[in-house]
């Protein structure tokens, strides 16, 4: 069981981008997901979580209003939708699925 995120990259401030989080032959559709972030020095981050059904979300105080974090359990993968993003935004992006961590994907916003 391996969850795998991508979408992560280079993004100027102000801009956007799309991670992904994909669960191959995983029963993800009975599993709240969520979204951690850690920068370097700093302790981890929560970012936002969905729930199995994907009608119930929540988001921190930093993200909230940028951020919007989605699911499609036909194809056993969440998104997280960022926008407007800024430099502090800059740090490895995780997704859990019952106590599942993927290996992380690196946003860096910067000029």
């Amino acid at each position: 069981v391996q969850l795998v995120e991508s979408g992560g990259g280079l993004v100027q401030p102000g801009g956007s981008a799309r991670l992904s989080c994909a669960a191959p032959g995983f029963t993800f559709r009975s599993s709240a997901m969520s979204w951690y972030r850690q920068a370097p020095g700093k302790e981890r981050e929560f970012v936002a979580v969905i729930s199995s059904t994907g009608d119930s979300t929540k988001y921190g105080d930093s993200v909230k209003g940028r951020f919007t974090i989605s699911r499609d359990n036909a194809k056993n993968t969440g998104y997280l939708q960022m926008t407007r993003l800024k430099p502090e935004d800059t740090a490895v992006y995780y997704c859990y699925v019952s106590g599942l961590r993927g290996q992380g994907t690196q946003v860096t916003v910067s000029p």
